[in-house]
């Protein structure tokens, strides 16, 4: 049976613009600490009163002293979601590291872009050391993310001169021939996750500029086929919706200063029955190929929503409960 009692934290040094930013708008950030951890927290002043379960209120407790250590500035959703997410993964550790942790000062729109997770974290470093990495695992792991933010700081720093984004155009329940337009514009709801991350990252009008001048390049995986690709960063997403022959075309167009981050999930293969996923065979022949990185992502590297946890936890139970 979880323990229940009272938690009194007191933050210091007393600030009361700290104080302000951390609570938010009618104390909006307190309600999201409260959420996340399932405990209620009552303030007055400078001291806090946290009721629940007491794991849960001193992971909340951590979380208040951390977020008011941080609150010079007022906190933004982003950086308060993912601060709770990294508390909640680090339950047995300290504070989230902070405020410059191993892959920080990528050059990106968002100052604080870093791996949240040691996956996530061995995967920015694998990018940055080697010329070809592969990175597998669920959806929702960052894979395709810090990758784009990856392409993006070796653009800033002029170690690329253009950044090339691709991925097989695999029809997953829908013919692409009922999609109206042109066959570019059937494949460009494929390549939506890519542009996404494009403006997330840089923002609409640099990257609407850096398409114009073609320093950004989105296609899908065939127009591939023939080129040479120098002084580029390639990224190819939904790797594992290739054939072998893909594959093997794909690694085989980059050319003199150019480095490739290959993406995808082995539990989701849309290819038709039978035929072998180029990511899964790229696995098995290239496992001792020096040069190469790989970095596999697990369930506990998904960030999502705090709450988001809760409710997969409560549908967990209600899939384990005896019908009633």
């Amino acid at each position: 049976m979880a323990t229940t009692r009272a938690l009194n934290l007191a933050l210091q040094p007393l600030d009361n613009a700290r104080l302000q930013n951390l609570c938010g708008a009618l104390d909006e950030n307190l309600r999201q600490i409260e959420a996340a951890f399932d405990v209620t927290i009552s303030r007055r002043g400078q001291h806090c009163k946290i009721n629940g379960e007491l794991a849960q209120s001193r992971l909340a407790a951590r979380a208040l002293q951390h977020f008011y250590e941080n609150a010079g500035e007022p906190l933004s959703v982003d950086e308060l979601q993912l601060g709770l997410i990294e508390i909640t993964r680090n339950r047995d550790a300290g504070l989230p590291h902070s405020p410059t942790p191993p892959n920080a000062g990528l050059l990106t729109k968002k100052a604080d872009l870093h791996g949240r997770t040691p996956n996530q974290v061995n995967y920015l470093r694998n990018i940055q050391e080697h010329d070809i990495t592969f990175g597998i695992g669920p959806a929702g792991t960052g894979k395709t993310y810090l990758a784009v933010a990856s392409a993006i700081d070796a653009f800033e720093r002029d170690q690329v001169s253009r950044i090339v984004l691709t991925r097989p155009a695999v029809e997953a329940g829908e013919r692409l021939g009922f999609l109206p337009g042109d066959l570019a514009q059937k494949i460009d709801p494929y390549l939506r996750p890519l542009y996404d991350a494009l403006y997330d990252l840089m923002g609409f009008e640099k990257v609407a500029k850096l398409f114009e001048k073609q320093n950004i390049e989105i296609a899908p995986l065939a127009y591939m086929r023939g080129r040479t690709l120098n002084h580029a960063f390639i990224i190819l997403d939904e790797a594992q919706n290739t054939t072998p022959e893909q594959m093997k075309m794909f690694l085989t167009r980059i050319g003199i200063g150019a480095k490739a981050v290959v993406t995808g999930d082995v539990t989701q293969i849309d290819l038709p029955r039978g035929q072998k996923s180029g990511l899964v065979e790229a696995r098995r022949i290239l496992a001792d190929v020096r040069g190469l990185a790989f970095t596999d992502f697990d369930a506990s590297d998904v960030v999502r929503h705090p709450l988001v946890a809760r409710i997969v936890d409560a549908y967990e139970k209600n899939s384990a409960a005896p019908p009633a």
